[in-house]
């Protein structure tokens, strides 16, 4: 593939902690050292706000935007337009890659790609139901967004069905689920880790049995499932401990907890772990523990049975198709099946029927960013090839968005078109400070090559 300018747009990156920013970097990086250009736009996070630059050459714009929860901002449609136009016209972008269904400036800048010519590709890293206020209003704003990409190719990691039917592609009864690639241009890439960073350290033998849980403290992260079984599961095993890693809006529960049942020596709060620390954590523990209500896929999941943990997780959303069956143990999102799957766990590792080492190998031919990387480009190769529509056929397909959403769309595009035409006489481009765009490709290749 021709080497081009790609913006990676969400909420959702470093220095905050999780899969999506982790995956983010790392397919940034490697699409970097594979010749193409690469930048990220994301929003503030404290005093770090403009330009900043990453290992390998990375650029980072981080506009003036607060988030609201869970690192991500309020939906802003026409004032991210001026920040926007500036980035991508600057930097030359071919190809705009927004990540996340929760990130409104991924949204934003797929709203605004096709006044400037830009293709558009959306990443899907999380799944949502259907019946619940916010997943109502997550789906109609992922279905905004698929609409206005013309011909939607989707880069979705694992169960595409949920992200079809939110995004309303296609009728069901179309869905193939023995095809790798779903038709109308929806393709399935899964996630992927270095597996040098973990190689496993397990601790010393010990009758002590420690339980890792490293993850986002939200609600789709099932904390109120730990908070209800940590307290069980230390009084039904006491050489059971736990090291817990994260922060989020639900911090205050873990901390209630520990504080009502008197677990300080037994409970362990870690506070944000950053992603070079994570491996550290995990060999301080045998088992890893995930309570997710909902996940796609899981990378936390991954990088613990490379460490050589034993996995106990629900079993929601992609999580079953991640690791072969002998390692990891499921249990519903209930408080007694969570129970029994751990104390399924604990009979595992005290037994020895669980090998770290083997575990790693296992683990280390699964997934790759290599792969990652280039399934990725057939995806941006199949976009940039794709016909874009004009503005009457894009009005026409928010229209079908039904009788109340889609006049409100309608009305959100044409005056973000009116907006654009603005700036274009406020701010001409000619007087855009550009960067230019004949980067130095054997340049790029030899310095990411360097640092990645």
């Amino acid at each position: 593939m021709e080497p081009i300018s790609i913006a990676m747009i969400s909420d959702f990156f470093h220095p905050a902690f999780g899969g999506v920013e982790n995956h983010i970097y790392m397919l940034s990086a490697i699409l970097l050292r594979r010749g193409h250009k690469v930048i990220v736009i994301t929003h503030s996070h404290g005093d770090r706000v403009g330009v900043r630059w990453l290992l390998p050459g990375l650029k980072v714009y981080y506009i003036p935007f607060l988030p609201i929860a869970s690192s991500a901002t309020l939906p802003n449609f026409f004032t991210s337009l001026p920040y926007l136009r500036t980035i991508l016209l600057r930097e030359h972008i071919h190809l705009i890659h927004a990540h996340a269904g929760l990130s409104s400036i991924g949204h934003e800048g797929i709203l605004h790609s096709h006044l400037m010519g830009i293709r558009t590709v959306f990443t899907d890293h999380s799944l949502f139901g259907f019946d619940d206020a916010a997943s109502i209003l997550t789906n109609k704003l992922l279905g905004k967004s698929l609409v206005l990409q013309g011909l939607p190719c989707l880069d979705i990691i694992y169960r595409r069905e949920n992200t079809v039917l939110r995004g309303q592609l296609f009728d069901p009864s179309e869905l193939d689920p023995s095809m790798p690639e779903v038709r109308k241009n929806v393709y399935v890439i899964p996630n992927a880790l270095v597996a040098e960073q973990f190689k496993p350290n397990p601790p010393p033998p010990s009758e002590t049995i420690t339980i890792v849980f490293l993850s986002r403290f939200a609600y789709r992260k099932g904390i109120d499932l730990l908070v209800a079984t940590a307290p069980k599961i230390c009084a039904r095993f006491p050489n059971v401990q736990f090291v817990v890693g994260g922060d989020g809006p639900k911090l205050i529960e873990l901390l209630q907890m520990r504080e009502k049942y008197l677990l300080q020596d037994r409970i362990e709060l870690l506070g944000p772990v950053r992603h070079k620390d994570v491996l550290s954590v995990l060999s301080r523990g045998s088992i890893f523990m995930n309570t997710s209500l909902t996940e796609s896929f899981g990378i936390a999941i991954l990088e613990a049975a490379c460490a050589g943990l034993y996995v106990v997780s629900t079993r929601v959303g992609g999580v079953p198709e991640i690791l072969p069956k002998d390692m990891i143990s499921f249990a519903k999102p209930e408080e007694d099946d969570v129970i029994c799957a751990v104390a399924k766990a604990i009979d595992i590792v005290q037994s020895g029927q669980h090998d770290p080492f083997k575990a790693h190998e296992r683990i280390k031919n699964f997934y790759n960013w290599e792969d990652v990387s280039a399934r990725t480009e057939k995806v941006y190769e199949a976009v940039m090839k794709s016909r874009q529509m004009d503005l009457m056929e894009r009005i026409n397909r928010t229209m079908e968005l039904g009788p109340f959403a889609g006049p409100i769309w309608t009305i959100i595009l044409l005056v973000d078109c009116l907006f654009f035409l603005f700036l274009e006489w406020w701010i001409p481009r000619n007087s855009l400070h550009y960067v230019h765009h004949n980067w130095d490709q054997e340049r790029f290749r030899r310095a990411s090559q360097e640092a990645v």
